[in-house]
């Protein structure tokens, strides 16, 4: 029995993470990464901030159910909109990925943008990749605990603002910064700031490569959507091996390594810690951050920079030229996402652009199908409900046809609506005795505008005359 327990193993299912303390880089592909990190930042804290025609430049009012995106609003009646939105966005990652690879991942990327922010803040106030390094190993002090806590506050302050931005999107900013100036913010409100500051805090600041590698799917399925001709991150073994140290001395002609002196930086400078020398693994988010690293080591030893750089699997085989590249670049994988892409878009912008700014829905009443009113007339009643999606004030007249001596009786022929105003507007419907056949009829209900084009939509009823 002793001997059995002695034997036995722990076998770990899942690999202990090790912190990775990603080293900084400057160069061309920095630069471009801290361009979108602004651009993006600057577009997300800003755009709630602007005003058009009175009211927040872009706001999500669920309570209202109105969707303001500048001068166009959307009611939950225009959902075909968000669909075709979200549709172009697919296709738009599908053609970018099968070009240029994970360029999203690597440069715009929100998990990317805010670690990238994160790392600045930790580097600024806990030094050196290094000096990270040394301050985790030491043991409790006075400056380890004075450096932790300020770095913990400010990404605390960036996160919070992050989650007063966004749910800024949903409740107009300007009366959500008043509730808390005054802090009388609702209960919603301030749960859903609390919990998109957390998810910023805890993927940014804590999780950051575990979200690229384990919880984002795009990198299980990212190979999906490569080929032999995508261009992705390329270490160039024909050249760099083997690796190892170089001698000043030792002429290009006697040189028996190849131009990777096995620093390490590009594996020092990798936001998810790998090695790129190992080939394409699915954890590489395409930021390109061990270019930069590996060109200002050429540049150092003297070499020719693109040991490491954008490359395709085909061109680094047949040593393709950029000209060559881009002549491939133009296959049908990539020709077709376009075409399809094109059409979406350009039906999404047009109908989008074109659409009648009013909407008109007929709701039948249930109660009566039909009734014998004076004279004989039959009349049945409806429930219009009717939208003006503009934001100008809108006079409408409301017609009836469809069966002969059709009409509308009472007041409801002229109708004014406010800007984004939606009313539902009872009407009783009339027709001689003895106009259309027993039981249903096909009517239709046009509302068109007075006081601007000659704009109009018809909706399609049941009229029904009792047997």
């Amino acid at each position: 029995m002793g001997d059995s327990v002695a034997d036995v193993s722990v076998v770990k299912m899942y690999a202990a993470r090790e912190i990775i303390y990603p080293r900084e880089v400057s160069g061309r592909y920095a630069s471009v990464r801290w361009f979108f990190v602004w651009l993006t930042q600057l577009v997300f804290y800003g755009l709630p901030w602007l005003n058009w025609n009175g009211r927040q430049a872009v706001l999500f009012d669920l309570t209202a159910r109105k969707f303001y995106i500048f001068g166009i609003v959307l009611w939950p009646q225009d959902f075909v909109y968000l669909a075709a939105l979200l549709i172009i966005c697919a296709y738009s990652l599908f053609l970018f990925t099968a070009i240029f690879g994970r360029v999203w991942c690597g440069f715009a990327c929100p998990q990317t943008v805010y670690t990238e922010i994160f790392m600045w803040i930790e580097r600024k106030i806990e030094g050196s990749r290094s000096a990270r390094i040394r301050l985790d190993r030491q043991t409790t002090s006075l400056n380890k605990i004075s450096r932790k806590t300020a770095k913990h506050i400010a990404w605390g302050l960036v996160a919070l603002w992050t989650g007063f931005t966004f749910v800024g999107y949903f409740t107009p900013i300007h009366f959500l910064s008043t509730e808390v100036i005054a802090l009388t913010l609702g209960p919603w409100e301030l749960f859903w700031v609390l919990f998109y500051a957390f998810a910023t805090y805890g993927n940014a600041g804590w999780m950051r490569e575990q979200v690229c590698k384990y919880m984002c799917p795009y990198a299980r399925f990212q190979s999906a959507m490569f080929d032999k001709d995508s261009l992705i991150v390329t270490y160039d073994s024909q050249r760099g091996e083997p690796r190892g140290a170089h001698v000043k001395a030792e002429s290009t002609a006697d040189k028996k390594l190849g131009d990777c002196i096995d620093c390490s930086l590009c594996v020092q400078v990798c936001p998810t810690g790998i090695d790129i020398r190992k080939g394409l693994q699915y954890e590489c988010i395409g930021c390109a951050a061990c270019i930069d690293a590996c060109n200002t080591v050429m540049d150092k030893v003297g070499s020719p920079r693109g040991l490491i750089r954008y490359w395709t699997e085909h061109a680094m085989l047949g040593r393709w030229t950029s000209a060559q590249i881009l002549r491939h670049a133009l296959r049908p994988r990539v020709l077709i996402y376009s075409a399809v892409l094109l059409v979406i878009v350009s039906v999404f912008v047009g109908t989008l652009l074109t659409r009648t700014p009013f909407k008109m829905d007929v709701i039948r009443d249930r109660g009566a199908m039909g009734r014998e009113v004076e004279d004989g007339m039959i009349e049945n009643v409806y429930r219009l409900q009717i939208m003006n999606t503009d934001e100008d004030m809108h006079h409408f007249r409301l017609s009836v046809s469809g069966i002969d001596s059709i009409h509308l009786d009472g007041a409801a022929k002229e109708i004014e609506l406010g800007s984004t105003e939606s009313r539902a507007v009872p009407v009783r419907v009339r027709v001689d005795a003895g106009a259309g056949q027993k039981g249903s009829n096909k009517i239709w209900f046009t509302l068109q505008v007075t006081d601007g084009d000659e704009l109009e939509i018809k909706e399609k009823a049941v009229f029904f005359i009792p047997r």
